[in-house]
């Protein structure tokens, strides 16, 4: 008996051992479970995880909490900047966890561990982060409530099996992944609970199952960007607590249900960007509504009167679509409204009075419509707004002075419509506007000369109005502007020389005026000019010489009173038309022009000496010129020898700092740009180098000396520029991005070190004598190179890349003609944060900038799809963006649009150097650039889906490509290539 009691006392102590001593060891495993999820997560930027030591309890670790036995309970570590790859395996092993989230940070590599191991978790937050690969089956977390996936990187087919057991899911965000295409899933509709569905832009298609109104507790249903078709089920108005619905960019079609009106709690409705259609009297019973977005879509009939009614509305999109009628007058008189869109439609009536009421509207877009009377005097006031834009109308009267001087608007836009009076001098305090666009109205009087207040104003277009008076000489004070359109109005007296120093500007029209006095020589000086158009005016005296050095694709002085010699460099047969109307000119080699007559007044002989005597001096001079740019250019290079000069290598260097220096010399110089000169530099072993030499300035343009200093810490545009191209091209590894091998700075100039490609630019070979080098099959495989180039930036780098400049001068070709995409001094890197670059200096090329600049200046990466769009349509038709043919204001996107009538339209638009064999090819080519034209953004597609077309577009390969409005890769099958372009 004693010793059975032994025995059992011995069990009873190591029981009480055992239970004592285990916490110990559990909670041993979880701090090492713990600093192994800290090692992975070692390169983290924050210092979140400083707490987590291998002292003292990890229930004080920043991001833990504990439970009442002290296990880890929750792991919240969520927006922290953390990066590395997520031990998930180690993770599931805290027996207590019921919440991790590791939303919004770095974290990436593929989810390859079994996560059924945590199966106690109710809260699971991946999302926001750059994984890979396909998600995990999870189907042992039954208990899951929340399940944040969304945005996190995920391809492939979903396990959406997985979901059947998650009875008590409230919350499931899916959207934003490249997941495989896949019906709307049945296992959805069977979560009851969920009052949060977010299943954006995931690759649904298919119908909107009736179904979705059983799950009555939702709150947030988010559908949009999908492949989604059919009707909208009108068993969608049983779930009456809905608080926003977004189901735009999809293919539904129909009318609104008639159920829609039972969601009274909707506060935020999106239905834009369908194929929708019926009036929109449903949405008059969604009294709580606070956005409506209903544009781009086929719905007729009037707008409810209702709306005017509605205390919460502040935003209202239904551009694009075919409404009638009035606009309710107490429209947006209620809250703080922002923004009214309901451009490209019928309606009528007068503008509501009362939309900034509260003072804080921002928008006002009515645009291409039927309203009359004139614009309200409230929003003159208005001291928010920064679009104004009621263009193509039937409004009058006069302008309220105030509206030309609100102190935020960026957009005036009252084209084509019957207003008269002046421009106030309240111009000069709008300091944020960066359009004036008043063309074809009746405006009168002079532009005021407080216009060079407003110093953001990139485009003045005040043409086919009855403006009057002198052009003030202030307006070259406008350092931005690009576009400056006066023709057809009644100015008078000169034209100001100082518009000489509007450096930025590519476009002058004032034809068409009474302008008289001479043509200002400082107009040769601007840089970036291609299109002149002085036509039809009182010019008189000679042609500046200085006007040769332009590079003009639009020039036109005709019927002027000019006269003396037309300056050599215009003397050419293809500027007859631009310079007729002037009977006083003459030219020794245009034969239409009379003949310029010869010296007088002396003999054969004189002459002769004169010019003996003369050609012996300009020897002189020229040998001089020569002795001294030999001593200049030996000092340079003594000065830039003597300089501190910082290298950075990108890639292997074979050359030395001073192989670089020694070669920046006058005989080497090959190209000058906006940014500075391009020298070509052959290495010892053969090697040949492209080097781009900037001079850095100050903040106000002045040549930097050693001892000035930055002001205020600004960076001059120079320096800016090289900024981005260094740290855009330092890191991208392309065969189709230009290489740039180091960089070369000092205190007074920047050296960029780059791989030389001997053919030039694709603007070269197309648009000069060479352009007969460049067979069809080239020109595609260039556009093929290119576009993967372009895919590359905007796809395959840590953060897209917005190159700002895509235009054919800036394609390289190397001695194979493959193409590699250069000068990136304007690109972009977009922040990690989300945040939209915003400029009112437009960046780009005339000819090739998206329409888009025109009224948001915002940058993404459609903008240079766009621009892109332009190059295609350059290879195929052999023709420059801007062309005197394509008519006035018209450029090669329009003129291609105008062509698209039938298959030989269609087929004129080719270039007549293609052969007939590869005129269908070069077509399918044209349709894909025609899509990347499309004037909005969001139905242009990718870079990634133009690769992809071109790449189906293959010569021989006859294809069809229809995109969705996400810009992806909709169908491909045979047909006609020019079969109406039913794009």
């Amino acid at each position: 008996m004693s010793n059975a009691c032994s025995h059992r006392q011995i069990f009873l102590s190591l029981c009480f051992l055992f239970c004592f001593t285990f916490p110990c060891y559990v909670k041993s495993d979880e701090l090492q479970i713990l600093l192994t999820l800290k090692s992975a997560l070692n390169k983290s930027s924050t210092d979140v995880l400083d707490s987590w030591a291998a002292t003292g309890s990890f229930c004080s670790f920043n991001g833990i909490t504990c439970d009442g036995g002290g296990s880890v309970k929750e792991i919240e570590l969520s927006n922290q900047k953390l990066t590395g790859v997520l031990p998930l395996d180690s993770i599931c092993q805290l027996q207590s966890l019921d919440k991790l989230s590791m939303g919004h940070n770095s974290l990436y590599g593929a989810i390859t561990e079994d996560l059924n191991n945590c199966s106690k978790l109710r809260y699971l937050d991946l999302g926001n982060n750059p994984f890979s690969g396909p998600f995990p089956d999870i189907s042992a977390l039954s208990e899951l409530q929340y399940l944040y996936l969304n945005g996190s990187g995920f391809s492939g087919r979903f396990p959406w099996k997985s979901l059947e057991n998650m009875n008590n899911l409230t919350v499931l965000s899916l959207g934003d992944n490249l997941f495989d295409r896949t019906p709307f899933p049945d296992q959805i509709v069977k979560l009851r609970k969920l009052n949060w569905l977010y299943l954006a832009n995931c690759s649904i298609e298919g119908k909107i199952p009736p179904s979705i109104g059983d799950l009555t507790e939702l709150k947030d249903l988010e559908l949009q960007l999908n492949y989604l078709s059919g009707a909208i089920p009108s068993e969608i108005g049983k779930l009456r607590k809905l608080w926003q619905l977004e189901l735009y960019g999809n293919e539904l079609t129909g009318k609104l249900p008639v159920g829609l009106r039972n969601l009274t709690s909707l506060e935020y409705f999106d239905a834009s960007i369908n194929y929708l259609e019926g009036d929109i009297s449903e949405v008059k019973y969604l009294t709580n509504l606070v956005s409506l977005q209903l544009f781009m879509n086929r719905f007729n009939g009037g707008v409810p009167p209702e709306l005017g009614e509605f205390k919460k509305l502040v935003n209202l999109s239904l551009y694009t679509n075919m409404l009638t009628g009035p606009l309710p007058q107490k429209l947006g008189s209620w809250a703080d409204f922002d923004y009214i869109d309901v451009s490209e439609n019928l309606l009528t009536g007068p503008i509501p009075p009362d939309m900034c009421k509260k003072g804080t509207m921002r928008g006002l877009l009515m645009l291409q419509n039927r309203f009359t009377g004139e614009i309200p005097t409230t929003y003159a006031s208005c001291a928010t707004m920064k679009r104004f834009r009621v263009s193509n109308n039937s409004l009058s009267g006069i302008v309220p002075a105030g509206i030309w001087g609100l102190p935020q608007v960026e957009i005036i836009d009252i084209a084509y419509n019957r207003f008269e009076g002046p421009i106030t001098s309240d111009i000069k305090n709008a300091k944020e506007i960066g359009i004036l666009s008043a063309e074809f109205n009746r405006l009168s009087g002079e532009v005021p000369k407080e216009i060079s207040g407003a110093t953001s104003l990139v485009k003045i277009e005040l043409n086919d109005n009855q403006m009057s008076g002198e052009i003030p000489d202030g307006i070259g004070e406008l350092k931005a502007l690009s576009s400056l359109k006066l023709q057809n109005n009644m100015f008078s007296g000169p034209i100001p020389d100082s518009l000489g120093s509007c450096a930025s500007i590519s476009n002058i029209n004032m034809a068409n005026n009474s302008l008289s006095g001479k043509i200002p020589s400082s107009l040769g000086s601007l840089p970036t000019l291609n299109s002149l158009d002085l036509s039809r005016n009182e010019l008189s005296g000679r042609i500046p010489e200085s006007l040769s050095f332009l590079r003009l694709n639009l020039f036109d002085l005709s019927y002027n009173r000019l006269t003396g010699p037309v300056p050599q460099s215009l003397a050419v047969e293809a500027y007859n038309g631009s310079l007729a109307g002037n009977p006083g000119l003459c030219s020794s080699t245009i034969k239409s022009f009379k003949q310029c007559p010869p010296d007088s007044g002396m003999s054969k002989h004189v002459r002769t000496l004169i010019v003996c005597l003369a050609v012996g001096a300009i020897m002189l001079a020229s040998l001089g010129c020569i002795l001294y740019l030999r001593r200049k250019e030996k000092d340079h290079n003594r000065s830039l020898k003597e300089e501190s000069w910082d290298v950075k290598s990108f890639h292997v260097l074979t050359f030395t700092e001073d192989d670089i220096l020694d070669s920046i010399k006058q005989e080497n110089l090959i190209g000058k740009g906006g940014a500075g000169n391009v020298y070509k530099v052959m290495l010892s072993n053969g090697v040949e180098l492209a080097v781009k030499h900037i001079w850095n300035t100050d903040s106000h343009g002045r040549w930097k000396s050693r001892s000035s200093t930055p002001i205020l810490g600004r960076r001059s545009g120079k320096e800016r520029e090289f900024d981005a191209e260094v740290q855009t091209l330092s890191s991208i590894r392309h065969v189709n991005v230009v290489k740039l091998y180091c960089s070369i700075t000092s205190e007074d100039s920047s050296l960029l070190v780059y791989e030389y490609l001997p053919n030039g630019s694709l603007w070269d070979r197309l648009h000069t004598s060479r352009k007969m080098e460049l067979d069809w099959d080239t020109r595609y495989e260039i556009a093929v190179g290119a576009a993967k180039g372009l895919e590359y930036l905007h796809h395959g780098c840590e953060r897209p890349v917005i190159h700002r400049d895509v235009k054919s001068s800036n394609i390289l070709l190397d001695e194979f003609l493959k193409p590699r995409i250069a000068d990136f001094g304007l690109a972009k890197i977009v922040q990690a944060n989300g945040g939209k670059d915003s400029t009112h200096v437009i960046a780009g090329t005339h000819g090739y900038i998206a329409p888009e600049y025109g009224y948001t200046y915002k940058v993404n990466e459609k903008s240079d799809v766009y621009s892109f769009g332009v190059v295609l349509m350059e290879l195929v038709s052999g023709k420059r963006p801007i062309e005197p043919e394509f008519g006035d204001n018209k450029d090669i996107v329009s003129w291609v649009s105008s062509k698209l009538k039938n298959k030989e339209s269609v087929l004129s638009i080719v270039d007549p150097r293609i052969p007939v064999a590869f005129k269908e090819d070069a077509v399918k080519v044209l349709k894909i650039a025609i899509l990347c034209t499309t004037q909005l953004p969001a139905l242009r597609p990718t870079m990634r889906s133009v690769v992809q077309m071109l790449e189906e577009a293959e010569p021989c390969k006859l294809v069809s490509i229809v995109i969705n409005k996400d810009g992806e890769v909709k169908k491909k099958e045979a047909m006609d290539p020019a079969d109406k372009f039913n794009l």
